[in-house]
């Protein structure tokens, strides 16, 4: 006698092959009909992927085949498409729910009746073009919008006024004949468990638009008392009800993983697709607690008042693991882990992080939370001063961020008016003012130094955006000689030590020594990222001596679980 499995599968009828009009199907999604389920993915596709398709039906190429699904099993679905509410499921009425072609079938409907910008949708019958209506769009009884596409009689009473030749009105007829007629093929699945469609759809990537990650484990996870994008959504509403901003899905994915005793790693994700849902909620609700404790450990102890201040997001789902399995660190604990932040932010070991350092940074936390080691041991090297003078200041940048961090732990005084800078302000990257080239670039650029070399994150200090705009492009010599005599040398100094400015790097910035001011002030910010690192440096591989950290270039560097978008610097100065 064979499986369950087995007999289940030889009792489930073939797919059901037929082919159906654009038009028609764009009815049936609106008419509720054709439905997407919930563990479908978000409309991702741009507008232009969007003109393609329709061009590729006007030219009557093959845009692929739909897949469904015919039930009378009611999953959790939506009730919108571009844009426009759909008619609910029926209960115990069969509906057809989309398991590939979600984004080719979404885009169809949104061009022919859609609402909301990206579905201003046009045709030029002069170009024989489709496109976005803009405002450098052309205008004209040449242009016909969208909704109007598959109506002769709408089309002709637009054109007919301006088309004495009636070549407008011929292209008219022969796109709205090609719309309706244009057929897709349509292979439908019969007697197919609601778990089985979720594993169909994970296996399936012909749409052009890869699945991530997240997007796969959704599938391979779901049912209708288990939908792993609503937990996700559980733990972001964790930060979000802290002020704390949001992670990518992908590392509160790892969160989960590594709460149900897999790991971090990509092959561990993937294992969550065998456990079943009690686990899954399980692991889920302990991430969730533990996602709070580190906002707080985040907030207060490192003075991260945003997740994208983190040079890192893989930090977090590590230190979610630690204060899962440590609820409750003592104070010697506590500092530990502070110590473990900055080494681990200072290099570029989260950077690539790889299978081969998970391991071993799993295990490091839970002998840890479990009181065997005193430190989190860590693979993470240290540090070159020389960091400060080669990686380039801007947005996503980790080494920009970790700048910031070190700055801001010094409560950092502005020049001028020596108030204490807004670093929460500063350090949501909501405001360009408050960072300055101590140097400023248009006075460096006249003295020959390239763009790159002024950018430098060695360069950069916090300022209010008033005192920003009074330096302007003034020469330091110039500049601090003002505040000094506004305000006395001692109290400058004092504001200058604030802004992890020592007595050397004055001295040069007096001299205009731009060279002389990078070198002593890179020091600096090295000597202070060693104090916070303290006794982690042991289990890093040992003091800076031993360590050699890799000749690497950092200038345009983000890390990989970020996206990289630098800070437009010319409103800077």
């Amino acid at each position: 006698m064979g499986t369950t499995s087995e007999r289940s599968a030889s009792r489930v009828r073939a797919p059901e092959p037929t082919i159906a009009p654009i038009t028609s199907l764009a009815s049936r999604v609106l008419s509720g009909d054709i439905v997407l389920p919930k563990f479908q993915r978000a409309f991702l596709w741009t507008p232009q992927q969007v003109l393609y398709l329709l061009d590729s039906v006007r030219r009557n190429y093959p845009i692929g085949s739909l897949l469904m699904w015919r039930t009378t099993a009611k999953l959790a679905s939506g009730h919108e498409i571009a844009g426009l509410e759909t008619v609910p499921q029926h209960e115990g009425a069969p509906v057809h729910y989309v398991l590939d072609g979600q984004q080719r079938l979404a885009s169809l409907v949104g061009a022919l009746h859609g609402s909301g910008p990206i579905w201003e949708i046009a045709y030029d019958l002069e170009r024989e073009e489709f496109l976005h209506l803009t405002e450098e769009a052309p205008t004209g009884p040449h242009i016909v919008q969208g909704r109007d596409l598959t109506s002769v009689g709408a089309m002709l009473s637009w054109i007919q006024r301006d088309d004495p030749n009636g070549e407008l009105v011929c292209r008219a007829e022969a796109l709205s004949d090609q719309l309706a007629h244009y057929q897709v093929p349509i292979v439908t699945l019969l007697d197919v468990s609601e778990e089985d469609s979720a594993r169909i759809f994970e296996r399936i990537n012909s749409t052009g638009t890869s699945m991530d990650i997240v997007d796969l484990i959704r599938a391979g996870t779901w049912s209708k008392e288990f939908d792993l994008k609503d937990e996700i959504e559980q733990l972001l509403q964790v930060l979000d009800g802290k002020n704390y901003g949001r992670v990518d899905a992908k590392t509160m994915l790892r969160t989960i993983s590594a709460a149900t005793g897999l790991g971090f790693s990509t092959k561990s994700i993937h294992e969550l697709r065998g456990l079943e849902r009690q686990q899954l909620q399980a692991a889920v609700g302990e991430a969730v607690k533990a996602a709070a404790r580190a906002v707080d450990f985040l907030s207060t102890q490192i003075h991260t008042p945003q997740a994208e201040a983190l040079p890192y997001y893989n930090q977090f789902a590590v230190l979610v693991e630690l204060f899962r399995q440590l609820p409750k660190p003592t104070a010697a604990q506590y500092d530990a882990v502070t110590r473990w932040f900055w080494l681990t932010a200072s290099g570029e070991y989260f950077k690539g992080w790889r299978e081969s350092q998970m391991g071993p940074d799993l295990t490091a936390v839970t002998e840890f939370a479990a009181g065997r080691s005193t430190e989190i041991e860590t693979g993470a090297a240290l540090p070159r001063s020389v960091l400060w003078q080669r990686a380039q200041f801007s947005r996503q940048n980790a080494p920009s961020k970790l700048l910031v961090l070190l700055m801001s732990y010094e409560k950092p005084l502005d020049l001028d008016t020596g108030l204490v800078i807004d670093v929460a302000d500063a350090l949501s990257w909501q405001n360009g003012k408050q960072f300055h080239h101590f140097f400023p670039r248009a006075y460096l650029k006249g003295g020959g130094v390239s763009a790159g070399r002024a950018n430098v994150c060695g360069n950069l200090i916090m300022l209010s955006a008033i005192t920003n705009n009074w330096i302007s492009d003034r020469r330091p010599s110039d500049y601090l000689k003002d505040l000094a005599n506004w305000h006395g040398e001692d109290s400058l100094r004092f504001r200058l030590r604030t802004c992890l400015i020592a007595e050397d790097a004055y001295q040069a910035a007096l001299r205009d020594d731009y060279d002389g001011f990078l070198r002593a002030r890179s020091e600096t910010l090295h000597r202070r990222l060693l104090e916070l690192i303290g006794s982690a440096a042991g289990s890093g591989g040992g003091g800076e001596s031993s360590v050699a950290t890799p000749d690497i270039e950092l200038d345009s560097s983000a890390p990989p679980d970020s996206d990289s978008e630098p800070v437009d610097r010319d409103s800077v100065d």
